[in-house]
């Protein structure tokens, strides 16, 4: 499944997984617990696909982060809880994205990146790399053989 059917709704703990769209909003099912909800056009909501994370140059996707985080832990939940103290989660967010703006990305920010990761990964959902993406990679691998 995709990011961009994964969902972040205010107010609301976790994910969830985007059913069905209605007149006034859309059904969606959270990937905690299973439970349906419908939620209203007004409420903040916030598709994965379309987050993205503040490093000094550039903004990062999420799904690139996600994937990186999935390199780092070989595709297993991460090492460290979303729980931990923020200087233990500033210092893992650093190994993974070396240049992240500190002054943007706050420590809740960290807490639940690294929460709706290790979501994602007990609902087997971790292919984050997307088609064009793979393609890039491959281009670039042919590239460098070519040379």
């Amino acid at each position: 499944m995709a990011l961009d059917k994964i969902l972040s709704i205010g107010g609301k703990p976790g994910l969830y997984k985007l059913l069905t769209q209605t007149r006034s909003g859309f059904v969606g099912e959270s990937l905690l617990d299973g439970k349906r909800v419908t939620v209203g056009i007004r409420s903040n909501v916030s598709v994965l696909s379309e987050i993205a994370i503040y490093t000094l140059e550039e903004e990062v996707p999420l799904r690139e982060v996600f994937q990186k985080i999935k390199e780092k832990e070989d595709g297993k939940k991460t090492s460290i809880s979303h729980k931990a103290e923020k200087i233990e989660l500033e210092e893992y967010f650093f190994e993974i994205l070396p240049n992240y703006d500190e002054d943007r990305v706050y420590g809740s920010d960290i807490k639940k990146i690294i929460q709706w990761y290790n979501i994602l990964i007990d609902n087997n959902i971790s292919d984050f790399v997307t088609e064009e993406d793979a393609e890039e990679e491959t281009t670039s691998v042919a590239s460098a053989e070519e040379e």
